[in-house]
Formats: structure tokens, sequence, C-alpha cells
């Protein structure tokens, strides 16, 4: 069994950096998230949440934004597990999935959000700072934000160990904050005041303002994925460090909140944003706590966007990021990067104010993780045999779940900045659409076009056959490359944009040798159709028998309702010459044999410079002839150039029905022809002609575009009306 297309045990390859990583499960995923999630938040705006919202409300808050944050890990736990994941992270996942358009409009929101996060982060920092100084100079937590970003640039620059030991202090640090706040708890717990902080207190903030501020407090359960070009074993760390940092962050986050409300008064928790330190054991630790967390979730932002941005810049999507592609060090340290997202965070911190950039950070976060969570369904939805994560608890419905909430969530924190958001998301995605071109890696939307494929021609099949459902499934022939060309776009023209083509050619022989001339051809057919901007699909048969060879494709060719139904060919004019290495008396007795197969047969007869003459003309003033015998081929006739009206270049170009008067029409009128043409709801000009010939029959369609004249078969050779040859 052959297995050239199977992918087995093979991972999907990325053009990405291949550096080998060097970090854990815990220093590389657990730390880093954990040290993000448990920051600024917690520490300055969770009694702020809950003074204003009520324990009731803060708690439901944070059930949604955890709920959001578990469904993700398992989306990104899906696609981790499943993928060979190098640097780039959630963009990295994203692009490899729902291909370079989505991953490339996510790319630059992901950076963005990562980077304003630093200044984020660092303006925490510097308000707890200011604090301690005492000083009144309203720019003063700016300044010591803009210090600290300073700081934390040389750590960056130095590469993901160096910071890794960093945030090992920190780690320390904030323990012991936690410490010293729960054992203040536990002496100044009082049961009556948590009652009465159970509902909200009147106040100008409402639940989706409120929900706004805390939900950068999960978003750093993704720091790991960032930190994804370092681990040693992304597949592996990833799940398992992300549910550790989001599992402990959850159990704190509750059981702080419910500290809050049985502690301090909702109105200290509403002005005071350090009440954290009345409620601890020794106040001084949690400063240090403060200091300590916002350091080290600006610290995790600083390593993770300049990683996004390297990998992003390595696949090539924006040719003006390309220099940003580059990396230091055995570990590939992006450190242009960190230039750049230094840069960011220095303009970010001139905004000042806290709250407005929790809101900005917000926005970007739930976009990035309602396209992770719809890039993990649309991965399972394919049902491709490559997806196959190793992460068991995954279910696609989750994800789906996941995706909807993020999207509805976005528009009730703020509608408009929600459109907004989406909005730019799209235009980037449409601008890749257009100028990124072909892609340079496998993603999912292959395997998802196959799926709808299959489900589509299984509930097709499950319909009985009916006239209303036809459509051209069109076999071009073609062994005459010189001529190709005008065939498949004739053959694109009488689609109609309702049909499928397929452009066939036959080889004949037998042996290994013409193996690889069925390949060369297949590439010369592909090469063909691409240069005419052709819909076509290309086929080669390799046949010991020409002859046996067309009656075999013409009667095997497709699957369930998709069963070739037209033949079309070129006409070459002067006998003897052959078709298809046919004589023309042996190619009339196959187009009889494919007739008898239930096929039409359309034959293409023109020469250079009439179809140059055609693609000249403009297009409103060229006519499609039909001649009309009123039998079943003049119908199929009709059908043929009415589908050529759909086509673009011969949307306003005019049918001319030109009805021939003879014996077998006795009842020919004008209006009895307009009534046909109502009947099937078809635009043309009916004309009657009387004495027609085959001179009479040229001449009146001298001018047309194209003329549609029917053929018979008769003693194996092809004639044309009144029984000329062609």
């Amino acid at each position: 069994m052959k297995e050239d297309n199977l992918e087995l045990n093979k991972q999907p390859k990325s053009d990405t950096s291949d550096a080998k990583g060097t970090l854990g499960t815990f220093a590389g995923v657990f730390t880093p998230s954990v040290l993000t999630i448990l920051g600024i938040i917690l520490f300055l705006r969770l009694g702020f949440v809950v003074g204003n919202a009520g324990l009731a409300n803060a708690l439901i808050i944070l059930a949604v934004a955890n709920g959001i944050s578990v469904l993700t890990s398992v989306s990104l736990s899906a696609i981790a597990t499943n993928l060979k994941v190098k640097g780039g992270g959630d963009y990295y996942l994203i692009s490899r999935t729902l291909g370079l358009e989505f991953g490339g409009a996510i790319g630059i929101v992901l950076f963005l959000a990562q980077s304003v996060s630093i200044a984020f982060y660092c303006i925490g920092f510097g308000e707890a700072v200011a604090v301690l100084l005492s000083i009144e100079l309203s720019y003063l937590p700016q300044i010591i934000a803009t210090l600290a970003v300073s700081f934390l640039f040389i750590f960056a620059w130095l590469g993901a160990d160096w910071a890794t030991k960093f945030q090992y202090v920190v780690m320390s640090i904030l323990t012991a904050a936690l410490l010293s706040f729960f054992m203040g708890a536990y002496i100044k717990w009082d049961t009556a005041l948590l009652a009465q902080n159970w509902s909200s207190q009147e106040s100008s903030l409402g639940f989706w303002v409120l929900f706004a501020i805390f939900f950068p407090a999960v978003t750093g359960f993704t720091q790991g994925v960032s930190m994804s070009g370092d681990l040693k074993d992304p597949g592996i760390s990833l799940p398992r460090g992300t549910f550790a940092a989001v599992g402990v962050s959850i159990v704190i986050y509750f059981l702080s909140a419910v500290v809050f409300a049985a502690t301090l008064p909702a109105d200290v928790l509403i002005v005071d944003y350090g009440a954290m330190k009345r409620v601890a054991y020794l106040a001084i630790i949690i400063t240090a706590g403060v200091i300590a967390a916002t350091l080290s979730s600006a610290m995790a932002s600083f390593l993770g966007a300049p990683r996004i941005l390297q990998s992003l810049a390595a696949d090539r999507i924006f040719p003006f990021l390309n220099p940003f592609a580059k990396g230091f060090g055995p570990t590939e340290n992006p450190r242009r990067g960190v230039i750049l997202s230094a840069g960011i965070a220095y303009v970010t911190i001139g905004l000042g104010q806290l709250n407005l950039i929790a809101a900005v950070v917000s926005m970007f976060f739930l976009i990035s993780y309602g396209l992770l969570n719809y890039a993990t369904y649309f991965e399972a939805r394919s049902a491709s045999p490559s997806f196959r994560p190793r992460f068991r608890y995954f279910n696609k419905w989750l994800s789906l779940a996941g995706a909807l909430a993020c999207l509805g969530t976005m528009l009730a924190v703020d509608f408009r900045a929600g459109i907004v958001a989406i909005a730019m998301l799209f235009a980037i995605f449409q601008y890749l659409k257009r100028t990124a071109g072909p892609s340079r890696w496998a993603d999912s939307r292959g395997s998802y076009h196959l799926q709808l494929v299959r489900e589509n021609l299984l509930a097709a099949a499950s319909k009985p056959d009916h006239p209303r459902y036809w459509r051209p499934q069109i076999l071009a022939f073609s062994d005459n490359p010189q001529r190709r060309s005008h065939l498949l776009r004739f053959s694109s023209w009488i689609e109609g944009g309702s049909g499928l083509t397929t452009a066939i050619r036959i080889l004949e022989g037998q042996g290994i040798k013409l193996r690889k001339a069925k390949e060369e051809a297949e590439a010369q057919l592909m090469r063909d159709i691409q240069k005419d901007g052709s819909n076509a699909f290309p086929l080669v048969v390799v046949t010991p028998n020409l002859q046996v060879g067309i009656q075999t494709v013409i009667q095997a060719y497709g699957v369930g309702s998709l069963k070739a139904n037209t033949i079309l060919l070129n006409w070459l004019g002067k006998a003897p010459q052959k078709i298809l290495g046919l004589q023309e008396q042996d190619l009339g007795r196959r187009l009889r044999s494919a007739r008898m197969y239930g096929c039409n047969i359309v034959i293409l007869d023109i020469k250079t410079d009439k179809w140059n003459a055609i693609e000249e003309t403009e297009e409103q003033k060229r006519f499609i002839d039909v001649w009309w015998w009123g039998d079943a081929t003049s119908r199929l006739m009709l059908l043929i150039a009415y589908l050529m009206t759909r086509h673009e270049k011969w949307n306003q170009s005019k049918i001319r029905l030109l009805a021939v008067d003879d014996d077998q029409q006795t009842d020919l009128s004008i209006d009895s022809i307009k009534a046909m043409l109502e009947e099937v709801r078809i635009e043309a000009d009916p004309q009657i002609v009387k004495d027609v010939d085959a001179d009479r029959l040229a001449e009146y369609s001298a001018d047309a575009a194209i003329a549609f004249i029917p053929f018979r078969i008769k003693n194996n050779r092809v004639v044309a009306p009144f029984d000329n040859p062609m």
C-alpha cells in the first residue's frame, strides 16, 4: 500500500525558525502564565470590581471570564497536541489552521495586544510605586512606568533564559504576598459584612464595563503559548502548563473576591485601589507583591510580543515586517521585535489611564481567543484524518461555544468598538487575500472544503434525479496544446458558473515510463489552465488502447451526481486530420458511443482570427445565434447559449434564436416562439428563417460572435445540417 500522500506520524512542517527550545513545562508555560494571570488586576482592581458590582455579580464576572479562558485552553490544547508547534504561539496555531489570511490578521492584533499589555502592567507598577513615594505629581505613574519598561527591556534583550530566572524571584514574592493576604483575611473575616456586600452598590459603572476592566486578568494563560518556540516539547508542555496555571488562578481569584467582600466595606473597595494592603497581615509584602506581579506580567508580555512578530515576519506575509524575522544567539532571540514592542509600550504609556488601556487590551484578546476557538472548531469540523489531537478532553462544540462566547462578550462590552475591531480584522484579511499569494504551508481549509464536498455529494445522492438539477459537467478532450486555450475558455463560458470542466488528455501506451509522461502531461495541463484563468481540473489517462480509453473515461468519470454529461472538443477542419488521435470516421464511431452513454456533444470549430475578432468586439455588440429546429438538440443549444450570458464576459450579449421554417415545424410563428421563450424564462430575439441551406445559414450568422448549429453522426461521420460535411 502506497503512503505517498498519507499523513500518519509526520507533523506539518513550518518555515519558521527550528531553533531548539530549552524550557520545560514549569519554567516555560506555568510560570509566565500564572504570573501574568495573578498580576495587576488581582492586586489593584479586583477589590474595585467587587465593590462596584457586589460579590454576586463579581463572581459572575469571574465565572464568565474564566469560562472563556477554560474553553480557549481546551481549544489551545487540542491544536497544540495536533501540530508540531513552533514559535509564534496563538498566531502560529491560527495561521496553520485557518490559513495565512486569518493568521496574518490575528498576528498583527496579537502583537499589538501583547505590546500594549507591557504598558498596561507597567502603569500598574507606576501607580503602586507612586503611592509609596507620596509625591504630588500627576504624571509620576507614567514616568515610573517608562523607567520600568526600560528596565525590563534589558532582560528581554538578553533572552528568555535570563527573563525566566527573574520570574523565579517574582514567584517567591507573589507567593508570600498571597499568604499574607489570606492570613489577614482569617483574622479580619466578617460574615455580616460578606452578606452586606453580596449585592451591588449604586455605581455609574455597568456590569460589562467592570467585566472589561477585569478581563485582562485571565488573558495571561496564553503567555506560555507565546513562548512555544522556546519549549523543549510544546505538545506536552502547553496543555499541562496552561491548565495548571488556569486552575490555580481560578481558585485564587474566587477566594480573593470572597475575602474582599468579607473584610472591607464596598465604599472602601471602590475608592482604594490598594485595598488589599488593608486586609493583609503584612502590608509591605503586598506592596512588594504588586511590584513583583506587575513587573513579571510586563516581562511575560515583553517576551511574547516580539516572538509573535518574529514568527509573523518569518512567514513573509507582510513584506515590511521581513527584517523582524532575524533572531540572535542560539535561541534566535528576536531583538528587533523587542525594540518595536518597547516603542509601542512607550507610546501607550502616554495614554496614562489604566482602565482605558484595560478595555483596549480586553478587546484585542477577545478577538484572538475567539479566532483560536473557531480555528479549533474549524479543524475538527473538517473531519480530516490528520486531526488527531493527543488531548483527550476535546470536543468541537466546546470550541464553537468558546468562539461564540468571545464574540458575544466583545459586543456586550462595547458594541461599537467590537464592530470596529471585527471590521479592522476583516479589512486585513481581505488585504492579505488579495496580496499574499498562495499559502506556503498546509492548513485546514483544504480538508474543510473536501468534507463539505463529501457531505453535499451524499445529500445530493439522497435526492431522486430530476431535470431541474441538470448542470453541465464537461469533459474537454484536448491533445493539442496550441488549441487548448480556446477550448478551455469556451468551456468556462458555457459552464455559466453552474458546471465543472475537466480538461482531459489521453496517452496511449503502457509501462513504467508512461508514469513520468503522465505527470509531465498533468503539469502541462495545469499550467495551461492557470495561464487561461480557467477553473478546469486536469486529468491525464494512460491506456493501452486509445479508443477503449475514450469510452472508459466517458463512462467512469465522476462520482455520485457529478457524472460527466457533456463532451467538448475542438474540430480541426480539413479531413482526414485527426482528432484525439482518431481519423474522422473513427471519431464519429466513438462519438456515437458517447451519445449512447447519455452524453451531450459540443464541437468547437473556430479559427484564430475569428477568435481574436470575438475578443476585440465590445460585449454589448456581441450576439449569439441559436439555430432552432424545435427538437431536443435545439433546446440544449438554447440552454447553453443562456449559460454563456451568465458569464461575466458575455452578460451584456444578446441571444438571437433563428427558427428554421421547414416541414417539421408546422405551427411555427413568432408568437409561438415568444411563448416558448417566456415559458423557459430565457430572453432572446426570435426570427423565422425560410429556405435555409448551408450557404444561407452561414450568411445569416456571419456577424454572430458564436453560432450554435446542430450536427448529426451519419455513416460514422460528423455532418452539419443539410448533410454538409463539418
